[in-house]
């Protein structure tokens, strides 16, 4: 089912978070200031393409803090509205619930993707 579930997911836009997630990482890295920033964008695209069945764990400590700052001023925040309008739009209909509700997931980790890890649901 998850994996039906992700390839629904990117003719969903799911491709389009995921090419966002890479194209701000290769932008980001064009600075020695923004590598940091572009690797975990890097990281971030990959849960694009398939996020069913992937939980975010939310930590961190001073550097995080101050990495989410920087990345909110500087693209952080138009992703993530970018993210909760597609959420938004998906979840008028009763089968892209689910899609819209992956999309609101990524939009939370676009506010704050430092400190941010992703491990695998494991169920039984």
């Amino acid at each position: 089912m998850r994996i039906l579930a992700n390839l629904l997911w990117l003719i969903c836009g799911g491709l389009l978070s995921a090419l966002a997630w890479v194209l701000t990482g290769i932008v980001m890295c064009i600075t020695v200031i923004g590598i940091p920033i572009g690797l975990q964008c890097f990281k971030f695209a990959s849960i694009s393409l398939n996020p069913f069945g992937k939980e975010i764990h939310y930590g961190g400590g001073a550097g995080s803090l101050l990495l989410n700052i920087i990345w909110l001023v500087f693209g952080g925040l138009e992703m993530a509205i970018g993210n909760a309008v597609i959420g938004g739009i998906l979840c008028i209909t009763i089968i892209g619930i689910p899609f819209g509700m992956q999309f609101f997931k990524i939009a939370k980790l676009c506010l704050t993707p430092f400190g941010a890890t992703v491990e695998r649901e494991h169920t039984f």
